[in-house]
């Protein structure tokens, strides 16, 4: 079989039917993809779409298309290979121990390719190591009385073979619910790298794997694995064969187009890397750094900023945009919203924080000059506000920077 045609975009961007080998079937299907959630991925445009904020791989009738991260139009395309997966590392969402590292950091394999390669590799150290096998109820014929004799069966099936006897028994094999998901993850991975490096090292597991009684993994299903001590070594496998059958849509149109899509959230990575990098900055130092910490607002609503940092009596509010403002202002909005945050945490400084290169902005006091001679006015206000930029990637290195979390620091000192 074919490759898959490759397709290289960034998000924010746009691709119209007739470019880079884009079809007609392709936007149909991407649209429909679009519409099962909740058109969150891409907005629909004239013979075409425009991406929003979610990076990743998208699959679909031999084509790839792969959306890569970029926090400024203006930079430089090339600078951003490699960003999203040194991200996902940063979090936890890819295994940095897994096995063959090398091959993870080699910047023309796409993500899906990461993650089926990481998933292989997985199976095979399972396999390796040797699968476990559980107790499970197995209703058949059989020659010899064991288990719970079924009579309604007994009496259909074996009126005339008196030697045999229909009954419910425990088997202990491998044939179990976390052995048939990994199958079915495997199976669509099988799909997905006809005619690339990864097929032949796919069919061999394959072929190593037992043969299962076929079921059909759903959501429901994959919320009551449970692993216990005996299991524990299929966490990670279970964790990526869930990652992989919940972003599979089959028969995407009337059967016609099968998808996998690997999406992620750049607002969202972007926080959570912030996060981490503060935290590991602040390790031993006695800073108390926190996500989405909340407190009640009004009825039912909240307030939660994405990160609050205290230092000793001081309180800190971090609020993460991965999109670069226009024009280098902060919205109204947003800066009425980081007032908010700091009356409600007590916080003398709030940091609006961007990706891309650094702009000298200080600190401005929200004022208070206007309710000064109101009967009744709010008490002074001593709150401070400012955008901050990072640059994602090293000067230096040219890889992610991973001293983030200083720099972080650094923006609310000065």
């Amino acid at each position: 079989m074919k490759a898959f045609k490759k397709i290289s975009v960034f998000e924010h961007e746009r691709l119209k039917v007739g470019e880079q080998g884009f079809t007609q079937s392709h936007l149909d299907a991407l649209l429909k993809l679009n519409d099962l959630h909740e058109g969150k991925y891409f907005q629909p445009i004239a013979k075409g779409i425009k991406f929003n904020q979610y990076v990743g791989v998208i699959q679909v009738d031999g084509l790839s298309i792969e959306i890569n991260p970029k926090a400024d139009k203006n930079d430089d395309s090339n600078r951003w290979k490699g960003v999203l997966l040194g991200m996902l590392k940063a979090c936890g969402k890819l295994k940095a121990s897994s096995s063959g590292p090398a091959r993870v950091k080699r910047q023309h394999l796409n993500l899906l390719e990461v993650y089926f390669e990481l998933y292989l590799l997985e199976i095979e150290g399972l396999i390796r190591r040797g699968l476990i096998k559980q107790y499970r109820k197995r209703t058949n014929n059989v020659r010899a009385l064991k288990g719970k004799l079924e009579f309604a069966g007994q009496i259909q099936k074996n009126l005339v073979h008196k030697e045999r006897f229909f009954t419910t028994h425990q088997v202990y094999d491998s044939n179990h619910l976390i052995h048939e998901v990994l199958l079915v993850a495997l199976q669509i991975v099988d799909q997905f790298t006809r005619g690339t490096r990864l097929y032949d090292h796919c069919k061999r597991i394959e072929f190593a794997f037992p043969e299962l009684t076929p079921r059909k993994i759903t959501e429901d299903l994959l919320q009551k694995i449970h692993l216990d001590r005996k299991s524990k070594g299929y966490t990670y496998a279970i964790e990526l064969a869930r990652l992989i059958i919940l972003n599979y849509s089959p028969d995407i149109i009337s059967g016609k187009r099968k998808m996998l899509s690997l999406l992620f959230d750049m607002n969202a990575l972007w926080e959570e890397y912030v996060f981490k990098m503060l935290r590991k900055a602040s390790e031993g130092t006695g800073i108390e750094v926190t996500a989405h910490d909340q407190k009640p607002f009004w009825g039912y609503n909240s307030l939660r900023p994405d990160i609050v940092l205290c230092r000793g009596a001081k309180t800190y509010i971090i609020d993460t945009k991965w999109k670069r403002p226009t024009n280098s202002a902060a919205s109204i909005h947003d800066l009425r919203q980081m007032y908010a945050y700091c009356r409600f945490w007590n916080a003398e400084k709030a940091l609006l924080l961007y990706p891309g290169e650094t702009i000298n902005n200080s600190f401005f006091k929200y004022k208070t000059d206007d309710y000064a001679n109101i009967e009744g006015s709010l008490d002074e206000i001593n709150h401070y506000c400012k955008m901050g930029f990072v640059s994602v990637i090293d000067a230096e290195t040219g890889q992610l920077d991973d001293t983030i979390g200083e720099k972080v620091m650094d923006l609310l000192d000065n």
